[in-house]
């Protein structure tokens, strides 16, 4: 009776706190064996509730951080020495966190989904605890000092730590420690955008790229669990506004043509312009943080001259969603963006990708929709249509993940009766980067962490 209690309570043990039972033998790599089901799903849970938390007041510090990164561009036109003030600023912030990444932790520079998924794979091992603050405080300086790039990628890297911590802590075996890195990561990106589904279908479609029962019950309950937890603090409204856009017709489909064979097309230049700034900074024998400072000065003369062209662009999405602009004018925030986005990502510093492509996918479509306009003005579609067509396309030209790229989306503006049209462009999008044999930027990026952390391990 003793030995049967004993047995009974360790079992309740493992399935209320998700630990492993003693075990004379090396844990085994499939996730099965004593450990609960139920255990397994409550530490999804609480990953994702975690990282909700973690990644909800990111994202609302980092909207302070933008407000007074405004502030202070308009208080500098006041004098010679505020653009001076400024400049300095911007320098020193985006110097500080790549000293953070370069000195305290190499995984979390850029984006860091390409490192999840490498850990996620078995490219790599999993990362020290100490990468969330670094993520946090480094994405911090350098997204909120001006620099192109997204919340997202930190974001998606701090709950894939947060869930090693949590997996740490509860004993979970490694293959259950991968999957959960898979469901923090989905949280990540459901907070990030307020778009729980489209975080779960990133991760299954292009992180995991499989939807086996366990990896998918651990990636929706995660989901799920952080934009819950987020929703006090953030909200669950979309994070832009459309006006009513008209049904799709028939005759605007050589326009939405169009608009798939332009984001193919750069979102293959695109990913070719981002491996190439890398691989002029990794060749750079310059240290860091003096690149970094230099590009820290680029961006804060970006500030002063032109406030709104700098930081994520969320700003610059939302003006195409509504259609503003004339054709000459966002040709050229969309070759600024573009290249200083490259900049940007080559700085080292935590910061995601996400958000620029969204800007540029959705500047392209509004250009063929104001070309469209022009040439056609009494059966040219919506130009705000053809923008957030162009934001699903771009995505799906770059990532090569469809699915996502449609429901993210249909979430974040809350629009659907653009959907036929927006799956004819991201075909078409998908079949110019497949005849370029154009390799999807995450998978690029992966391999660049997976040869980072072999180089850097003993």
């Amino acid at each position: 009776m003793n030995i049967g209690a004993d047995r009974m309570s360790r079992w309740l043990r493992s399935v209320f706190t998700g630990s492993q039972l003693p075990t004379a033998h090396p844990v085994d790599d499939s996730g099965e064996g004593a450990e609960s089901l139920i255990g397994f799903v409550i530490a999804a849970a609480v990953v994702g509730a975690l990282t909700g938390l973690a990644a909800a007041s990111f994202r609302i510090m980092l909207d302070d951080a933008s407000a007074w990164r405004s502030s202070l561009a308009s208080w500098a036109h006041g004098s010679w020495w505020g653009l001076l003030v400024l400049v300095v600023t911007c320098s020193v912030s985006v110097t500080a966190a790549a000293a953070l990444v370069r000195r305290l932790e190499p995984h979390a520079e850029g984006s860091g989904i390409p490192r999840v998924e490498a850990v996620v794979a078995g490219r790599a091992e999993p990362d020290r605890f100490r990468i969330l603050p670094i993520k946090y405080a480094g994405g911090l300086l350098s997204i909120g000092s001006g620099l192109a790039l997204g919340r997202e990628g930190p974001s998606v890297q701090m709950g894939g730590t947060i869930a090693v911590i949590v997996a740490t802590v509860t004993r979970r075996p490694l293959a259950d420690l991968r999957i959960l890195m898979a469901g923090g990561a989905a949280a990540g990106l459901a907070t990030a955008f307020n778009a729980p589904i489209a975080g779960g279908v990133f991760v299954l479609e292009e992180l995991v790229k499989r939807f086996d029962p366990r990896t998918t019950v651990a990636t929706l309950v995660a989901s799920a669990s952080g934009f819950a937890a987020a929703y006090p603090f953030t909200g669950s409204g979309t994070d832009f506004h459309m006006p009513p856009l008209h049904d799709p017709h028939m005759a605007n489909a050589g326009w939405v043509l169009a608009v798939g064979v332009a984001t193919g097309l750069l979102g293959v230049f695109y990913n070719k312009a981002v491996m190439i700034g890398l691989s002029i900074a990794d060749a750079s024998r310059l240290p860091a943080e003096v690149r970094a400072a230099f590009i820290g000065i680029v961006v804060g003369v970006v500030v002063w001259c032109a406030p709104d062209l700098a930081g994520g662009g969320d700003n610059l999405t939302q003006h195409a969603l509504l259609g503003h602009g004339t054709i000459w004018a966002v040709t050229g925030a969309l070759a600024f963006r573009f290249v200083f986005g490259v900049v940007s990502y080559a700085a080292l510093t935590p910061g995601g990708l996400f958000a620029p492509m969204l800007v540029l996918g959705a500047d392209v479509g509004l250009i063929v929709g104001l070309v469209a306009r022009d040439l056609a003005p009494h059966s040219a579609p919506d130009p705000a249509a053809l923008a957030l067509i162009g934001m699903a396309a771009f995505f799906t030209a770059s990532v090569r993940a469809p699915v996502t790229g449609l429901i993210l989306a249909t979430e974040l503006t809350g629009t659907t009766n653009q959907l036929l049209p927006m799956l004819g462009a991201c075909a078409v999008a998908m079949l110019v980067a497949l005849t370029l044999r154009s390799r999807p930027i995450y998978d690029l990026l992966t391999d660049r962490a997976a040869k980072s952390g072999a180089s850097r391990s003993p």
